[in-house]
Parts: structure tokens; sequence; C-alpha cells
């Protein structure tokens, strides 16, 4: 993308209050902190956003360290692929890739999802989430969004026999995935995969902790399990093939788009399915995302939908029907 006008990098933190708090099994927030990434180049203006992934050791502060120590390559011109070499998989290289992405399309006048030679976007149904909580809670939540189609209940190991029989009877037309978030074990796999048979659940994401999801492997199951934590970007996808049926695509864990779509394709030729995740996040995070979704079985990108302000512009959410992005959010 040569030019002739200096480029101008901004890092920006962003704080986003959460409707209601947000409950995993590792804990919970009631406030999203982003990382915003801008690159302008005259008139024109590529922007990404990052949430830094604490599971993995990243912080707010780490991150927007990395993405000022390429200050003065990105100034200079860096671009995509070279930066695939300078900054490992991660959320400061997503916010930089998808700020390049946008970067890019703005200057050629075509979508990101032309550019990357994708299908074309349309409105697609994502998952919305259900914080774990005593089965009373989440019967009460799920009961308030059984119209809607797709539901992801956060689960936590004790008690999550009850959970699904309480959401299930609260929303009985509502396709279930359930995602424990590392938090079962070897043990509780028979009774717990019984109980998500039992409540007709759809996919079964991230069960056991990972580099410990050996007794998945060859496990006779009717319900296809997704990994999550287990896969961030090609590096060992492989090697989860005996394990895990479908995988969980998130920038934040790929670095970008770019990596993600490498993955996707990989992926794809391995024979897992796909699922594109998120963070809690903005729209300006979903929208790099929505780019993967005509080749996703499953979305997830409700970010968006659990906080209580989305920034302007913004994606629009019928119900849990999402809308293509437009050129003035992103790509």
């Amino acid at each position: 993308m040569p030019t002739s006008k200096a480029r101008r990098l901004s890092v920006q933190v962003e704080r986003f209050d959460l409707a209601a708090p947000f409950v995993i099994s590792r804990g919970a927030k009631s406030v999203a902190e982003v990382v915003t990434v801008t690159l302008e180049v005259g008139a024109l203006v590529g922007r990404g956003e990052c949430v830094p992934y604490g599971r993995f050791g990243e912080t707010v502060q780490g991150v927007v360290a990395a993405i000022e120590g390429l200050r003065r390559a990105l100034e200079a011109g860096l671009e995509r692929a070279g930066l695939q070499a300078l900054m490992p998989a991660g959320a400061a290289r997503n916010a930089i890739d998808c700020a390049l992405w946008d970067l890019e399309a703005k200057r050629s006048g075509r979508r990101v999802q032309d550019l990357a030679g994708q299908p074309h976007l349309a409105p697609v149904v994502t998952a919305y989430t259900l914080s774990v909580g005593t089965p009373q809670a989440m019967a009460a939540e799920a009961a308030l969004h059984a119209a809607k189609p797709l539901l992801k209940l956060k689960l936590g190991g004790e008690g999550d026999e009850a959970r699904l029989a309480a959401v299930r009877a609260a929303a009985p037309r509502s396709t279930l995935i359930v995602d424990a978030n590392e938090a079962w074990s070897p043990q509780d796999l028979h009774r717990l995969f019984a109980a998500c048979e039992a409540a007709g659940v759809a996919l079964i994401e991230q069960p056991l902790p990972q580099g410990h999801d050996e007794a998945l492997i060859a496990r006779p199951r009717n319900i296809p399990v997704c990994a999550d934590e287990s896969v961030h970007d090609r590096a060992g996808l492989a090697a989860l093939r005996d394990r895990y049926d479908f995988i969980n695509i998130k920038l934040d864990k790929t670095g970008g788009l770019t990596e993600a779509l490498a993955l996707a394709a990989e992926a794809e030729r391995l024979g897992f399915g796909l699922f594109v995740g998120c963070m809690v996040g903005t729209s300006l995070a979903m929208a790099p995302a929505l780019t993967l979704a005509p080749r996703c079985r499953f979305v997830d990108l409700d970010g968006p939908l659990l906080l209580a302000r989305d920034r302007m512009p913004h994606l629009v959410y019928e119900e849990c029907v999402v809308q293509p992005p437009g050129p003035e959010l992103w790509g």
C-alpha cells in the first residue's frame, strides 16, 4: 500500500459498561475494557479493536505496550504480511491487523470480503449468551430470551445437570450450545454429556482444560465438541483432530483476520466444522469476525448485545440477527 502521505498511529483504551455482570467459570466482569487502534493516511482511517485475553496472561497495559513497540514500523508503512512475522498471535496483533484491513478497504474502495475472496455477507443469526448462575437464575434469564433461536449457556461443572434441565424447560424451542470454559473434569464427562443429550444440546464447547483433554480422544458421543481455549492459530491444529469436531475462531486468539482466514481454510481441509466467536467487545470487534460467518455452522458475535451501550457507529442487531457492517464502521 505505497503512499506519499505519512501514516499516523493512535492507540486508545476504552471502557464500556455491561448491561449486567457477565459470569463464566473463571470469574465475572461488569466492564468491557478494549484497546482500539487507528491508522490514518490523509483523510483515510482504518480501525481495529481487541480485548486482551486474561486467560493467557494478556493485560490492557501489555497490549498497549506491544502495539506502541511497533509504532515506528507501522507509521513507516508496515503491512499485514510483515506484521505476522513481527508479532505473535494475540489481541495486540488483532487490533493492528484489523485496522490494516480496514485501511486497505478504504483505499481500494472495495469491501474486505471482496479483498479476502470471501463469500458475500448476509444477515446471520448469532447466539445469545447466558451467564453461569443458579439453575433458577439461568432459567429466569432463558425465559426472557426464549424466543431467540440460539442460546449459549455458560456452565461451571458442579450443578450443570440442573442448569441444563432448567434452561431447557424455560426455552423449549431454542437451539442450545454450552460452553464449560475448561471447567469439567474427565470423570464428569459421562454424566454431563448425557445431561447435554437429554437437553437436546447441539454443541459442547471446551469441556476440559487446554492441554488436558486426552479423555476426549475417540470418545463416542452424539453431540459434537468444539475447541476454544485449545486452539489459537494453525500451530498444533492437526493434533486436535482426534478429540474435537469444531473449532471456535476468535480474532483475539488468532491475532487478526489474516490468520483467522488461514486457520479457517486449514481447519476445513482437516475436516473441522467452523464456529466464529468473540470476547465481550463492541461492534468494531465483531465486524471483522463477520467476514467468516458465511463459512461457519455456529456464530457467536453477541458482544454488543451484552453492553449497556455500544460504540457509534455500530452493527444493527434485530433481536439476534446481525446485519453486515457498513463501511462507516469497518471494512
